[in-house]
């Protein structure tokens, strides 16, 4: 693995370390916007909108670079769709996929949030409600894609979506509550291969052929990336062209032009951040054991290792000029919270092995950059575990300036809600 920083110098670390302290995430501005514009080329048919997969990570700054690249967003919540209303985003260009569809949502639906309805109860507390007639329905294709069942969101071990063989049954509810689909949403997961893909699409214009009045396909997202020399990334061409071919298709035997919506989270975010934290500790269990390197931060940012067994690229940085005395060794690189689990250096997909990492010989006080921390690391963190405080966030703009984005939580902000009766 190359030892070079995809965006960062060692002189922006010190810099970092100064202004903002570690652990702190750093975005890039220029990688959010190229990312951005490879998303709005995505092959289609008859009309694209590209919607962005917010829960990746939702902070307002990151929200309104994508809303001046013209994306949409794609809501996990209610919180989320006004996260995105306070950051600029217009309700026409939201739509709402949730788990959980909460009550309070009546007001954004009649305020113009799209939504898919993702389950027969949700048809069933949608259609009483009785706010909009306007609606998509997001169903599981009974196919999935991922590199384990935890990124897997599509086949009979998924719970999202309505099941493929309840088709006739939703198809009744709509017509009951005299609800008019004009969307059908499929999501299978993260992967790369362009037959599932091409597979799930036409598994989805089928579903589409018992709605007349559906006008949009939205094939969610899933776009693998990758963070390692050996995975393969998603090639938005390579999937998205047979996918073009199958809307053309279907146009001609069914005389419908469908649109197409994608929702991409991981592919606009992963490689456009980076996690910068300090070495506080080194420890070792012997001959017969390992080397530790303890970082300053851990799963309380970044918990895809811990979680899937997911790996990213490390960087153990010294000062310059020092890197001829720091002889590469294997090492296991740890977090800072008591949990035998805060682990950054795993088996691939296997978060309970050790995996230890060639590295140059760390010592207490380098800086160690994880890298591919862009989606689901932020916003999906074992969040003041041990009451360590919420990382800060930076942004790294075009012309090379670093600014913060979110503050560091001190401690007040931990407490200020505990009530002692």
């Amino acid at each position: 693995m190359s030892d070079t920083m995809r965006f960062l110098s060692y002189e922006d670390l010190d810099e970092i370390q100064m202004e903002f302290g570690t652990p702190s995430f750093v975005y890039d501005e220029a990688i959010l916007r190229a990312n951005a514009r490879a998303v709005m080329n995505f092959p289609n048919a008859y009309g694209l909108f590209a919607r962005y997969a917010m829960k990746a990570a939702p902070t307002a700054a990151i929200l309104r670079i994508f809303n001046e690249e013209g994306l949409g967003i794609d809501a996990s919540s209610v919180y989320e769709v006004e996260r995105a209303v306070r950051a600029g985003f217009g309700t026409e260009s939201i739509s709402l996929s949730t788990q959980e569809l909460a009550d309070d949502f009546t007001y954004w639906a009649q305020d113009g949030i799209k939504i898919n309805l993702c389950s027969l109860h949700q048809i069933h507390k949608f259609g009483k409600w009785g706010k909009t007639k306007r609606i998509g329905l997001r169903f599981n294709p009974g196919k999935g894609s991922g590199g384990n069942n935890r990124t897997n969101v599509g086949g009979p071990a998924s719970s999202f979506g309505i099941w493929k063989d309840d088709l006739k049954e939703a198809l009744s509810l709509c017509q009951e509550y005299n609800l008019t689909v004009e969307r059908i949403h499929t999501h299978i997961g993260s992967g790369s291969d362009p037959e599932v893909w091409k597979t799930v699409a036409s598994m989805t214009l089928d579903l589409a052929r018992a709605f007349p009045s559906v006008e949009t396909i939205n094939l969610g997202g899933g776009y693998k990336v990758a963070r390692m020399p050996d995975e393969k990334p998603t090639d938005l061409q390579e999937v998205g062209s047979p996918v073009c071919e199958l809307f053309k298709n279907f146009a001609s035997e069914t005389g419908r032009k469908l649109k197409l919506e994608i929702e991409p989270g991981t592919f606009l975010l992963a490689h456009a951040c980076s996690l910068v934290t300090r070495v506080q500790d080194v420890t070792s269990t012997g001959p017969d054991g390992y080397r530790f390197l303890k970082l300053d931060s851990g799963m309380t940012e970044i918990l895809r290792p811990s979680l899937y067994g997911a790996q990213h690229p490390i960087h153990l940085l010294c000062e310059p000029g020092q890197e001829k005395f720091r002889e590469p060794i294997d090492q296991v690189v740890v977090g800072h919270c008591c949990e035998s689990g805060d682990l950054l250096t795993p088996a691939p997909g296997d978060p309970e092995a050790l995996f230890p990492r060639n590295l140059p010989r760390g010592e207490i006080g380098d800086f160690c950059v994880i890298e591919g921390v862009g989606a689901y690391c932020s916003s999906m963190s074992a969040k003041n575990y041990n009451s360590f405080p919420e990382a800060a966030e930076v942004l790294r703009k075009e012309d090379g300036r670093l600014g913060q984005i979110r503050k560091r939580q001190t401690f007040e902000q931990i407490i200020e809600n505990e009530v002692v009766p």
